[in-house]
């Protein structure tokens, strides 16, 4: 927190990545990190109480099934959520689960629970914070927000980190999948710009498969383990990454 008592949500999500972007915390395969989500259920998903491996392999198999060449989509199918292992190093699952929004501006109207939730934050009556540009610029683009820290961005700076050869596309939809109030909401359009327009296609697309494909099937999950191994070893050749 800065010392005027104000700057506070900017203020954590900086310290969450100055934490969290040392990559420090563990190392692992990146099978190994998936099966740890076998143990976590995602406490803001109403739709699905299965543990969050079966729903990835349910939305890599969806992707699979409607895009049999673009293997790097699928294993994005795979992968999206596994940022989430850092509940698992002493993080709430509020900070790393949900949808995400962008601080630093008037608090937009589609966040989950905004108001109610952001009522005792001081910079709600931050003027440098509070109003419809806040501390950004008109059309400066997504690239120039500072967005509430999540499993989305520390995923996507990860994959960037360990030299992830999926492409960029894939990356930013890892990126922007929980950010609802942009791509759902339809909030934010007077800070995003035109190269942002061709994010959101991409995003909105993978987005049918992450919401959609929730169901009590269960993939055999031991047997697409092979195939899901040689994309992850073609995209992600890093061995044991490191967390």
């Amino acid at each position: 927190m800065a010392a005027n008592g104000y700057d506070i949500v900017p203020c954590v999500v900086r310290q969450k990545r100055d934490k969290w972007l040392k990559f420090n915390h563990f190392k692992a395969t990146i099978k190994q990190a998936l099966e740890k989500l076998n143990e976590l259920v995602d406490e803001s998903d109403p739709d699905t109480d299965l543990p969050n491996i079966v729903h990835a392999f349910q939305t890599a198999e969806r992707i699979r099934e409607d895009h049999p060449d673009e293997d790097w989509f699928q294993l994005t199918g795979l992968i999206h959520d596994l940022g989430k292992v850092m509940a698992f190093y002493n993080e709430p699952q509020w900070c790393v689960v949900g949808d995400t929004f962008v601080v630093g501006c008037k608090w937009a109207d589609s966040i989950v629970y905004g108001p109610e939730s952001f009522k005792d934050n001081p910079d709600t009556y931050n003027p440098k914070y509070n109003t419809k540009y806040g501390m950004y610029s008109p059309h400066c683009g997504l690239e120039k927000l500072l967005i509430s820290w999540s499993h989305d961005e520390y995923l996507y700076q990860f994959l960037k980190h360990n030299n992830a050869k999926i492409p960029e596309k894939g990356l930013l939809m890892i990126r922007y999948h929980s950010f609802y109030p942009w791509h759902a909401g339809g909030d934010y359009r007077h800070l995003t710009n035109e190269k942002d327009e061709e994010t959101l296609k991409w995003v909105l697309e993978f987005n049918k498969y992450d919401l959609y494909t929730k169901s009590e099937h269960v993939p055999d999950i031991k047997a697409l383990w092979p195939y899901y191994e040689n994309l992850i070893e073609k995209y992600i050749p890093c061995g044991i990454c490191e967390f």
